[in-house]
């Protein structure tokens, strides 16, 4: 009878290690798709960040987005310089709340189904929608993150990089999300693969992670 609970103990400390692991690194599998005619780091390899009116508005809460590009566009060897940067840098994000979208759910009888989010990037809208009746038996809800960042020569104006990420959960860890997304929409730069790819990202976090309720809805941005 002692080893059998010896046994157990060991058993019950397997998989609460276990747990402890899983709950301390999340793998975060982001949708990146990114073109470009670049052939090489562009020289001096400066940027000037062009920030749109939208995101002027909410300056308090993009601040943060803000940042965190411009940590990743450092990893990738490029500089602020908004006085003479050899690049204009436009960047965007996108949060929103979901319901499983299958038809299984939206329009049945496991509804409910909303979606609502906040967003910085290109072009302008609000909305937010409620359907379905209420019910315990709903799907988990979904959090949708997605960036973007544009890349033009100062001089010609031309548009030379086009990257973006999305990831989508049922957990979220907001903003180390938003980092992580940049870091991989920028993977590869100044040439990376071109079209759509997965990458999957390791994301330590200190706990299980809390839903996070967007501020406000939004529609997403245009592209550019």
């Amino acid at each position: 009878m002692a080893t059998i609970r010896w046994k157990l103990s060991l058993t019950v400390l397997g998989c609460a290690a276990l747990l402890a692991g899983c709950a301390s690194v999340r793998e975060v599998q982001s949708d990146v798709q990114s073109y470009s005619s670049l052939s090489a780091l562009p020289q001096p390899p400066t940027y000037r960040l062009e920030l749109l009116p939208s995101q002027q508005a909410q300056a308090p809460q993009f601040a943060t987005i803000e940042a965190l590009a411009q940590q990743s566009l450092a990893k990738v060897g490029l500089q602020r310089d908004d006085s003479q940067g050899t690049l204009v840098v436009q960047i965007g994000a996108q949060a929103r709340y979901t319901r499983d979208n299958s038809p299984y759910y939206y329009g049945g009888p496991y509804g409910p189904r909303w979606n609502w989010g906040l967003g910085f990037g290109r072009g302008a809208g609000w909305g937010m929608g409620f359907g379905g009746p209420w019910m315990f038996d709903a799907p988990p809800p979904l959090h949708y993150r997605a960036v973007s960042v544009v890349m033009r020569e100062q001089r010609t104006q031309r548009i030379v990089y086009e990257t973006s990420a999305v990831h989508e959960d049922v957990w979220t860890n907001d903003p180390a999300i938003f980092g992580v997304l940049f870091d991989a929409a920028l993977s590869g730069f100044p040439h990376p693969p071109q079209g759509t790819r997965k990458i999957r990202t390791p994301l330590a976090v200190s706990g299980p992670a809390e839903p996070a309720t967007p501020a406000v809805p939004s529609a997403p941005p245009a592209k550019p």
